[in-house]
């Protein structure tokens, strides 16, 4: 967001959120708004990726352990689907595994800062980890996979048994790869990625 927000990806017009539109931005806007001065993000962030600013889920369930164990959150829905799959890839002899559910705007600028610590430029983070207030993980809908065997959030991932399955099934369960390679976002292929994207009712399955 910083200064500047998009509507629909295909808008031609970015949103101008600087001086009279900040003061009437809601309090989360302000927040992403402050956030992305503090880490240096181009105020142009969502016009230049076409992306579109993702509010923070408020209904959330547990979906269990990821496998760093910690507790995973997703929406309801997204939630039903999400077990649904895994159950349907359990029965193929594939065992899909959470690296991450939900993640807040708080999280997100929090990854960020630890990449410039390291000496990343905010140019080369944003490539490979989407700005806060714009990750499709606040929505809670978005799950970051892996497979045992596989290095977590690498493109590894494209070459295993679990992605070739989720490219031909996934979508049955309403889930659809966010990020595929050479994608009009700009963001590096993100295999891993998958968000949920319709009503799903495991009991029509």
């Amino acid at each position: 967001m910083g200064y500047q927000a998009t509507g629909l990806p295909d808008d031609n017009q970015p949103v101008d959120l600087s001086k009279r539109l900040f003061d009437e931005a809601s309090d989360w806007e302000q927040q992403v708004a402050r956030v992305h001065r503090e880490l240096g993000i181009p105020a142009n962030y969502g016009v230049k990726h076409r992306l579109k600013t993702v509010p923070e889920a408020q209904k959330r369930v547990s979906v269990g352990l990821d496998i760093f164990n910690r507790d995973t959150e997703l929406a309801v829905a997204a939630a039903d689907a999400w077990k649904a799959m895994r159950v349907d890839a359990r029965q193929h002899d594939i065992e899909l595994q959470l690296v991450s559910g939900f993640r807040g705007v708080h999280y997100q600028a929090e990854l960020i800062r630890k990449k410039l610590a390291s000496g990343q430029s905010i140019d080369r983070i944003l490539r490979v980890t989407a700005a806060p207030g714009y990750s499709e993980h606040h929505s809670a809908e978005a799950l970051d996979l892996t497979s045992p065997g596989i290095t977590p959030l690498s493109q590894e991932f494209s070459m295993s048994r679990a992605y070739e399955w989720l490219k031909s099934q996934a979508r049955l369960y309403g889930f659809r790869e966010s990020y595929p390679n050479h994608n009009r976002h700009g963001i590096e292929w993100e295999p891993w990625h998958w968000r949920y994207r319709l009503n799903f009712d495991p009991r029509n399955r």
